[in-house]
């Protein structure tokens, strides 16, 4: 029509960008806390040289030799946070937001619909793998929960945070924004989530003292805080590319 202000294809593909953000968004989150904490997997080990001896505390490593050991669910855990600064960027607090909602909301329908599976009585002759199901699910329903609560508060964190310091620079430094709301709502979320599936017993049996458990938990921060430094260019990247189609409500553009 004539009258229109904004041609269809540019909502099309906003709309479209905004489905895809929040789709490697759930994608990673549901993952994440299906896998959890079912294997941990070492990302590298590093002998320490002297100098680093001195700064590294033995806490985190077996005399000289230092290694990253994560759960594998951190591994997709931290493209959430990558999808909610690109969404805050673009399409504002609110929207960003409401896909944290959205998320908290499809882990409860997970655990739903896993939890009528389990209930449903196996097909005797036919099911190939319900010793695997019944594991997955035992070990998915702590997993979850404790995931759920330490991602609404770290989500949430991550979202503010971004957005006070959004408002305080005017729009600019999306490179503080981004690493100041990541790595210390990252920081939230391992420490929340590895502590309550301590207490809930549901580590591994040689994860036994308090020490053991700060280990995972540096371990899992240091991953998550490395990822912070390589997001921040794919933010900006992804800023780049995708400005013609932001939608930010608050009137801070990084190119006007």
């Amino acid at each position: 029509m004539d009258g229109e202000s904004t041609p269809p294809v540019a909502t099309y593909k906003r709309d479209a960008l905004f489905l895809s953000l929040a789709g490697i968004f759930l994608t990673s989150l549901v993952l994440g806390n299906v896998i959890g904490t079912t294997k941990f997997v070492t990302i590298f080990s590093v002998e320490l040289s002297d100098w680093m001896l001195a700064i590294v505390p033995e806490l985190i490593r077996d005399n000289s030799i230092y290694t990253m050991s994560v759960p594998v669910g951190v591994i997709a855990y931290p493209f959430t946070f990558l999808a909610t600064d690109l969404l805050s960027e673009l399409y504002g607090r609110k929207k960003a937001q409401l896909v944290v909602w959205v998320g908290f909301c499809m882990n409860v329908f997970m655990l739903f619909l896993m939890t009528v599976n389990h209930w449903l009585p196996s097909t005797a002759g036919v099911s190939g793998g319900v010793q695997l199901f019944e594991g997955v699910y035992e070990f998915m329903i702590g997993n979850t929960i404790a995931s759920m609560i330490a991602y609404l508060v770290a989500q949430t964190v991550d979202v503010r945070l971004f957005h006070f310091w959004k408002d305080l620079t005017d729009g600019e430094h999306l490179w503080l924004r981004n690493n100041a709301s990541t790595t210390v709502s990252q920081l939230v979320d391992s420490t929340a989530i590895l502590s309550i599936l301590y207490f809930a017993g549901n580590l591994g049996q040689d994860v036994d003292t308090i020490g053991k458990l700060v280990i995972l938990i540096l371990n899992s921060y240091l991953f998550k805080f490395f990822f912070a430094l390589f997001d921040t260019p794919l933010c900006y990247l992804g800023v780049k590319i995708f400005r013609e189609y932001e939608e930010d409500p608050s009137g801070n553009s990084l190119y006007e």
